[in-house]
């Protein structure tokens, strides 16, 4: 019996020294998602670096070892259901899981919340923002709520714009904002203050945080405080990023391997108190903590330092976001009025109007009313400039600030020599498709966390240091099949070009194909036409018309149900033209193959292709097209007069007679007759009088769903952090 127990605890033992000797990722595996989206082809004005932008986060997540869906140029629909599977996609993925969204374009905030603007919106009044934008705090919760390691939110979208221009104005830039826990937030420009346009290829925050990323053994707030000074030297002190976050679990992006150089940064050094720095440093040092009190510490110490103007600007906006964010939190006619005492021509200053408006409240501080305790004093007199308008930008040439120095070593090294100028990247393949930046190899003693899973089908992830791979597939437009093999790529687009871009989301991908007819080889510049197997009756090298049929013109015939997209466009329908990056497609309009044939609507590049197995059926009789007379009984009044289309309305000198009772009603334009009626067998037939069809309306390309309306502003306590 002794001996028997001897050996039980013996197994337990070793079990446990086993257990204890896996590797970390048999352990602790960690899967890593990403969705990146750059919008740039506005209606209400272009952005020159959003596609690119994503472009390189995207490509850089990739080689973090992240599963990365990205997309360009989302319209509201499309991108409120990538959001949604992109959510699901996190709630499946497991609570080991990091999850990193990246939004580049227009931002714009409303009475306290932010909103990511597609490129289809219209927002001419305030009340058009949340019908046509898409609140993030809707999908921030929902990604808090999941069970997940960390969430990461960048919003590359506070920017000057030209929204709500029939109306009273909104603030400039994005509100600062509370993050939920295990979340961090991240604004490309400090709240209440825009960021300047950038010069292409690339936006400074984007590049700056790439380099970051790719930056061995950083944290989550060390990378984002070294894009903050990045960023600010980038740009001569015009644009100040912010980030708050509430993540307790440590994450890097990249590992340093044992071998690698020391790093620059002192950690003692960046640590010491403001007063301890000369004016210069202590800037830098105010910067990378970007906290009230570090910037109230500097000008303590250097009221009159060239640098000390500029710092109080950054006050001012902090001030005024923190003192809006308390009201907004409050959402009581006091707190709304408190904040008018303060700022009565603040940027906010509107939303509290209509706040108050919505509570049904004076719109204006009465002389008696509970103010409420802000964490921070009112603003002074010299501060009142900076926020008494309705957008801040720290470049305008209107305070004439000091320009910033460059920071200190020990702050932030200089950036690697080979990621200071990147090359633009080439367009991209295809519709919605992001933009695949000239991948720079990474260096040797960086590597992701053994942990980490890896994606599947990443080359970029799998040969972050492979030159050869890098340069012969990765970075190469057109590698040949053998090297795509080698690399293990397969097309991005299920039938198209092979691609290293990351996926697009399922929704994208059913836009792109119901867009393009001619399928993905469509967006390819060198991409040639290529007729259909069988060509449509009537049309340009097809077979001639049955004698009784009328010819559809420059269309397909009506019946012909979309399956497959062709390779190239069908003979007497419209090209799709390459429609480069934040540019809608444009279409050709081919000529009608008959003379005095007419049409009602245009074919447009929206409308779906005919394969070869529906070309049977769309031409086969249908409710649309007679069958063909019996030859001993021709009709001399059809072959008199000139073919007409279709679905061509009937002329007005000929009016129609009176429809037989038992005709059946027209057929859908989308529908296939599966047993056409036979022809009347009435001597002499009448002449055939022109079939009453409603013409399909085009589909240029294709029509703009109409946006999903936001819910109403919450009532007072509710939908609060």
């Amino acid at each position: 019996m002794r001996s028997t127990m001897a050996r039980i605890v013996w197994a337990l033992i070793v079990g446990l020294l086993s257990l204890a000797s896996l590797p970390a990722q048999a352990q602790d595996q960690e899967k890593r998602l990403a969705l990146v989206i750059g919008n740039g082809a506005y209606q209400a004005g272009a952005l020159q670096t959003a596609a690119n932008d994503a472009g390189l986060i995207a490509q850089t997540l990739q080689a973090a070892g992240f599963d990365v869906i990205g997309a360009r140029d989302l319209d509201g629909e499309t991108l409120r259901k990538s959001f949604r599977d992109f959510i699901q996609k996190v709630h499946d993925a497991g609570p080991n899981t990091v999850a990193f969204i990246y939004l580049a374009g227009y931002g714009v905030q409303l009475t306290g919340e932010n909103y990511f603007v597609p490129v289809d919106a219209k927002i001419a009044r305030d009340t058009d923002v949340p019908v046509e934008a898409i609140r993030i705090s809707d999908y921030t919760h929902q990604l808090s709520a999941l069970q997940i390691k960390a969430g990461v939110i960048v919003l590359d979208a506070a920017r000057s714009n030209s929204f709500a221009k029939d109306s009273q104005p909104l603030a400039g830039g994005l509100a600062l904002v509370d993050p939920d826990p295990k979340m961090l937030i991240a604004f490309n420009s400090a709240p209440g203050t825009v960021a300047p346009d950038g010069a292409p290829p690339y936006g400074p925050y984007a590049q700056a945080l790439a380099e970051m990323i790719r930056t061995g053994g950083l944290s989550l707030p060390d990378v984002f405080d070294r894009v903050r000074l990045r960023v600010n030297e980038m740009t001569k002190g015009a644009q100040i990023p912010w980030d708050a976050q509430k993540i307790d679990a440590p994450f890097v992006f990249f590992e340093r391997k044992p071998d690698a150089p020391p790093v620059q940064a002192d950690a003692a050094l960046r640590s010491k108190p403001i007063r301890d720095y000369s004016a210069q440093d202590a800037y830098a040092a105010a910067l990378e903590r970007d906290t009230m009190q570090g910037y109230e510490d500097y000008l303590q110490v250097y009221p009159s330092d060239p640098l000390a103007k500029r710092v109080r600007a950054i006050i001012a906006a902090r001030r005024e976001a923190i003192t809006w964010r308390r009201s907004y939190n409050a959402d009581t006619p006091d707190a709304y009025w408190s904040y008018l005492r303060r700022y009565p021509r603040g940027p906010h200053a509107y939303d509290a109007r209509r706040r108050l408006a919505y509570l049904s409240s004076a719109l204006e501080p009465p002389p008696q009313f509970a103010a409420i305790d802000y964490d921070v004093p009112p603003p002074p007199p010299d501060e009142v400039v900076y926020v008494d308008r309705p957008v801040l930008y720290y470049g305008d040439p209107v305070f004439a600030f000091a320009p910033p120095p460059p920071p200190p070593v020990f702050f932030l090294p200089p950036p690697p020599p080979d990621f200071v100028v990147l090359a633009p990247p080439p367009p991209p393949i295809g519709l919605f498709v992001l933009p695949s930046p000239l991948f720079v190899a990474m260096p040797a003693f960086v590597a992701a966390p053994a942990y980490v899973v890896p994606p599947p089908n990443n080359i970029v992830f799998n040969n972050i240091h492979n030159t050869t791979i890098i340069n012969t597939v990765i970075n190469n437009p057109s590698p040949t099949p053998a090297q795509l093999a080698a690399a293990g790529a397969r097309p991005a687009l299920p039938g198209g070009p092979v691609s290293v871009a990351p996926s697009l989301p399922p929704a994208a991908l059913q836009r792109a194909n119901l867009t393009q007819p001619a399928g993905p080889q469509a967006a390819r510049p060198t991409a040639a036409p290529i007729a259909p197997a069988h060509t449509l009756p009537g049309a340009t090298n097809g077979p001639p018309l049955p004698q009784t049929a009328t010819a559809p013109a420059a269309r397909p015939a009506l019946g012909a149900t979309p399956t497959a997209p062709a390779t190239g466009p069908a003979a007497g329908r419209p090209a799709t033209a390459l429609a480069p990056a934040n540019t809608r497609p444009q279409t050709l309009t081919a000529k009608p193959p008959t003379a005095g044939v007419t049409t009602t609507a245009p074919a447009t590049a929206g409308r779906p292709p005919v394969t070869p197995q529906q070309t049977h059926a769309a031409t086969a009789p249908t409710a649309n097209v007679k069958p063909p007379a019996a030859p001993a009984r021709p009709a001399p009044a059809v072959r008199s007069a000139p073919a007409r289309a279709a679905v061509s309305p009937p002329p007005a000198a000929r009016p129609a007679p009176p429809p037989r009772p038992a005709a059946p009603p027209p057929p859908r334009a989308a529908a296939v007759a599966p047993h056409p009626a036979p022809a009347p067998r009435a001597a002499p037939p009448p002449p055939p009088r022109p079939q009453v069809v409603q013409a399909p309306r085009p589909a240029a390309p294709p029509p703009r769903p109409a946006p999903a309306r936001a819910p109403p502003p919450c009532p007072p306590n509710k939908c609060k952090h």
